[in-house]
């Protein structure tokens, strides 16, 4: 398995609220660029859309404040994954949706420390919607 190298550090701070006030100016400057759903382009993905929204509902729904926090740290980092990576993720079938396909992207920040981006890809549509990004 091959992993990015992320020339971006997490984002510093302590508090839920100084993180997530930090990711969530990076997610602004994404939204402004575009009027409808705001996305990133993939290079693994030749360049097709990555969609940013249900990551934000995915958070807020399924984590405590201290998972939000440790996880929204490396925002910056996957989408700069996610934007420039071509190495080939771990892809498997959602096993509790088999109309989806869940791809993995293993990356290190500056500071080596190893996350992971995972993406969920409908089968149907072919659109691709950021799910999580994580420390290991």
């Amino acid at each position: 398995m091959q992993y990015y190298q992320a020339h971006s550090e997490k984002i510093s701070g302590t508090s839920y609220k100084e993180i997530y006030k930090k990711a969530f100016e990076v997610y602004k400057q994404i939204r402004r660029k575009t009027r409808r759903r705001p996305y990133i382009r993939s290079a693994y993905f030749k360049k097709n859309k990555i969609f940013l929204g249900i990551f934000w509902q995915h958070l807020e729904d399924h984590f405590s404040q201290n998972d939000k926090t440790r996880r929204l740290k490396f925002f910056a980092c996957g989408l700069e994954l996610i934007q420039n990576s071509k190495y080939e993720p771990t892809s498997k079938e959602n096993p509790n949706k088999p109309s989806e396909i869940l791809h993995r992207f293993i990356g290190i920040t500056r500071n080596k420390e190893i996350f992971k981006v995972q993406i969920k890809e409908d089968k149907q549509s072919g659109e691709k919607f950021l799910i999580s990004i994580f420390p290991l």
